[in-house]
């Protein structure tokens, strides 16, 4: 059975299904357990932050880190967004990884491969240092893992100069298509190639900074760099 095909996850270990993160369309291709959401998340880059202000729907794509059951963002304590989160206004993160073009013998039925998750909730800043220390962290090694431990950590002044909020994994969902067109069957003897072009995120080689000094090279984890789950 395809992942297209498979139904929401039935383990034990799963997010409550609520009629916020109830997946209405395509509700075959939901999935609501931890294991299939964190790997999702961890290897993703960028979120976009859905929410409202002052009347106006504002969607803002961004940098973001899980740990646990809690996805940190960090930015500019003017950061518009962040001040905004930051007073409790509820908020709908999402990420999406592409993993395929579907293509199709009719127009209607093109589509494409993808893993997604979104998180409904309230974030709320985080002021304990030993966390903020904690989170900052994390973003870097989502980042680029292993390189915490050679970037020089942020001093007191430039964790004052960052607002960091967290935003607990509560109300989750995640939906996943994979596998070749759903045409219809009326179609099939159609003279169109049909199928799937398969998508990935490559890293090129590393390009050192011009201020390097003579000799300078990449580290291991520069030079294998790769996400996780990824090829």
């Amino acid at each position: 059975m395809s992942l297209d095909e498979a139904g929401p996850g039935s383990t034990d270990d799963a997010y409550p299904v609520t009629p916020q993160t109830r997946v209405r369309r395509r509700a075959q291709r939901a999935r609501y357990d931890r294991a299939t959401v964190h790997a999702i998340l961890d290897e993703a880059l960028v979120c976009h932050v859905g929410f409202v202000v002052e009347g106006e729907p504002c969607v803002i794509p961004t940098a973001y880190a899980r740990v646990g059951e809690t996805l940190y963002l960090h930015g500019s304590p003017a950061n518009r967004m962040l001040r905004s989160l930051a007073e409790g206004l509820p908020v709908c993160v999402t990420v999406t990884l592409l993993d395929g073009i579907v293509l199709a013998r009719s127009a209607f039925h093109h589509s494409m491969n993808y893993r997604s998750v979104v998180v409904f909730g309230r974030a709320h800043v985080v002021s304990d240092e030993a966390e903020k220390a904690r989170a900052m962290h994390a973003l870097v090694e989502h980042v680029c893992s292993g390189r915490s431990p050679d970037a020089r950590p942020p001093s007191e002044q430039e964790l004052a100069q960052t607002l960091v909020l967290a935003l607990p994994l509560a109300q989750v969902s995640a939906k996943i298509r994979n596998g070749p067109p759903l045409d219809d069957e009326a179609d099939h003897a159609l003279p169109v190639w049909a199928g799937v072009i398969p998508l990935r995120l490559a890293p090129g080689a590393p390009q050192g900074d011009p201020l390097l000094a003579a000799g300078s090279a990449p580290p291991v984890y520069a030079r294998r760099y790769r996400r996780p789950g990824g090829s």
